[in-house]
């Protein structure tokens, strides 16, 4: 039997994002912490979970989890922001995923202008209609993030923050 398109889509968005936020063998990672002046909160570092929930026109609705303590400090993070997950990885690598519903124009504008003037340098990225990606380095951090317009919901993307401290 052969499976849906929605389902293959839905494999392959999935595909697509876990190879984007992985990162690349000859950085080096460590811990980072600190505190953010940005929207998202900060907690101490919860286990990996998830905390989003949906409604009929398919946007997320649960409260956001927190930024976890290890989240560079003066990485910007779009106002608004539902933090809906919070991995730890290996090597220090930290993986935080968000909802932001401001926009697929408007969050890539925030991420171009924001993290250079937060100090972020942005490295080999690429936009593409529904999608854009960019590795970003500081003298403290190297990351990367991924936005990706969401489905069935109007004005909301994922950005996903990959990042670990420069060591």
């Amino acid at each position: 039997m052969r499976p849906s398109s929605s389902a293959a889509v839905l494999a392959a968005a999935v595909l697509g994002l876990a190879a984007v936020t992985g990162c690349s063998a000859a950085s080096k990672h460590a811990e980072h912490p600190g505190p953010t002046p940005y929207a998202a909160q900060r907690a101490t570092d919860p286990p990996a979970k998830n905390a989003a929930g949906a409604v009929p026109d398919g946007c997320p609705t649960a409260a956001s989890l927190p930024l976890p303590e290890d989240f560079p400090a003066n990485l910007p993070v779009p106002d608004g922001a539902v933090v809906t997950s919070v991995e730890h990885r290996t090597g220090g690598r930290l993986v935080v995923a968000t909802v932001v519903r401001g926009g697929f124009d408007t969050t890539l504008a925030f991420l171009h202008t924001q993290l250079p003037k937060a100090g972020y340098i942005p490295e080999e990225g690429e936009v593409e209609e529904d999608d854009a990606e960019s590795d970003f380095l500081s003298t403290t951090v190297r990351g990367r993030w991924t936005l990706r317009k969401m489905p069935g919901c109007k004005g909301g993307v994922y950005l996903t923050y990959l990042t670990a401290a420069v060591s």
